[in-house]
């Protein structure tokens, strides 16, 4: 059980409630922060003020004002009205972890619903009750309207969540079974549930948790295409390294050393060659980079994942109502923008990598790693496709944060596109896990003409491990189903009821 604060979420604990489905509970503390600020804004409604989003039109039709017998219909209209998200739809996981972050922003106590909201999300949480929320739509300011318009209908007992075998299916229906009761919407809730950054940052963790796998695996497979290359140990030496004075790189070099440690198939400087090529030689600047950037997106995530990102916020209990933008989603725009480059860098040199173990020209390895050469082609196509992918790669690594497009009747003239920037990172994480599957196979396969038996023996564990997801390469045979099945192996959520979290585009 994990108690929200609304201000000590960390990724470690977001992977145990989306992942492993863990219980919530809310802190006390929280709960008067919540009433407090619930009770200014019934202090608003009763007095008449005129404040935005409380009782009056949204966006552009924000000068409108609205009479209190009609409070109630402006946040349900708000929610229908926003509920626009087409295409796919997203995992299950992403919409239960979009429930967790909004219910994490409003316990903070600044967004003045009641604490009938708060309660209910938490509720769909331990219930496992998710939205069905489609991917598409969101300009990521004022946030992530249209997706978490999905999700606020099925409060009120509209939409449609997912049911235990994952088929969408009306929400009222699964409510009813699971004895939950759905609520109306009173003045200003509506707003305070679609007006954030929910869906981007609930993409953003997801994506860091399957990035930060890859990056650690990516590390040992490398390990493996150095057995397999014959390649040359002394371009991890801690000193090169030290010298430099990037941790992460440090700690890159330090970890390949430890998987490399006892192996009798690398080499030292001089004696098979002088040089490795970079995307050996330069395994620690390169994937020492990537983790320079996945600390920097964790940063960023975990600040996102407490923050309060509606508007209007409510400070000094009601005295202060103010309309700002911490809705916009520029910094997890940048961030997964950010991540993108990163990971489609591992799938680029590890690309490299299968290069050099499948070219006979660049090692003494049997062509394309084939036990006929010229009859059988081996290798050869699981390096097409590996290419194929580094090259969508570098499409889907273009900017979304770059771009801006006016909303709104204009008054809403900058947006951050950072849901699109998510989902984007979500592709290249897929393409460039399929990619390091490829290298898997293809450094099994080189280590096996080698001698495996002179493998390190941490790698010679994982070698037999994955020789039981993989066969040797005996003939040849339909290599995609190997691809998928290393691919599989290698997410760090095959063994949930999310197994499928990639969010394509």
């Amino acid at each position: 059980m994990i108690e929200l604060t609304g201000y000590s979420l960390t990724i470690d604990e977001f992977k145990r409630i989306c992942l492993d489905l863990e219980d919530i509970t809310i802190s006390e503390a929280s709960m008067a922060n919540v009433r407090k600020s619930r009770l200014a804004v019934e202090d608003i409604v009763s007095n008449h003020q005129t404040v935005y989003g409380i009782n009056t039109g949204f966006g552009k039709f924000s000068d409108v004002i609205i009479n209190e017998e009609d409070v109630e219909d402006l946040q349900l209209n708000l929610i229908r009205s926003h509920a626009c998200g087409v295409g796919a739809l997203f995992p299950e996981v992403v919409s239960r972890a979009m429930l967790l972050l909004r219910l994490n922003a409003l316990l903070k106590g600044f967004s003045g619903v009641r604490p009938e909201v708060v309660e209910l999300l938490k509720e769909l949480v331990n219930k496992q009750v998710h939205p069905v929320i489609p991917q598409q739509g969101s300009l990521g300011a004022s946030g992530d309207l249209a997706p978490l318009a999905h999700l606020a209908l099925v409060l009120t007992g509209e939409g449609k969540v997912y049911s235990d075998d994952g088929q969408p299916v009306e929400g009222k229906k699964i409510l009813t079974a699971k004895s939950i009761q759905p609520i109306t919407l009173k003045a200003k809730e509506g707003l305070a549930l679609i007006n954030g950054t929910q869906a981007m940052t609930a993409l953003g963790a997801l994506n860091y948790i399957e990035a930060e796998q890859l990056a650690y695996d990516s590390e040992w497979i490398a390990a493996l295409t150095m057995e397999g290359l014959g390649g040359i140990i002394d371009a991890f030496h801690p000193a090169i390294h030290k010298a430099r004075g990037f941790k992460q790189q440090e700690h890159v070099a330090e970890r390949m050393n430890n998987w490399l440690e006892g192996s009798r198939l690398v080499t030292r400087q001089g004696e098979k060659r002088v040089q490795d090529a970079y995307s050996i030689r330069c395994i620690p600047q390169v994937h020492g980079a990537t983790w320079q950037t996945l600390d920097y997106v964790k940063e960023k995530l975990e600040i996102e994942m407490n923050a309060v990102t509606d508007n209007p916020l409510i400070f000094d209990d009601g005295q202060l109502v103010i309309s700002g933008g911490n809705f916009h989603g520029q910094p997890i725009a940048l961030a997964m923008d950010f991540l993108k480059i990163a990971v489609a860098e591992l799938a680029n040199i590890s690309e490299r990598r299968i290069e050099r173990l499948v070219n006979p020209q660049l090692n003494d390895l049997p062509p394309f790693l084939s036990p006929k050469p010229g009859l059988e082609s081996g290798a050869m196509i699981m390096q097409y496709a590996a290419a194929s992918l580094v090259s969508e790669n570098k499409t889907l690594a273009h900017p979304a944060s770059v771009d801006s497009i006016p909303s709104s009747a204009n008054q809403e003239d900058h947006v951050s596109m950072g849901t699109i920037a998510a989902r984007h990172a979500g592709s290249i994480i897929q393409n460039a896990r399929r990619v390091l599957a490829i290298e898997c196979i293809c450094a099994l396969q080189a280590i096996e003409y080698q001698g495996h038996e002179k493998s390190a023996p941490k790698l010679q564990k994982l070698w037999n491990d994955f020789r039981h997801i993989v066969p040797t390469i005996a003939s040849d045979r339909v290599f995609s189903d190997d691809i998928e099945a290393v691919y599989h192996a290698l997410s760090p959520v095959s063994e949930t009821r999310f197994e499928n979290m990639a969010c394509y585009i």
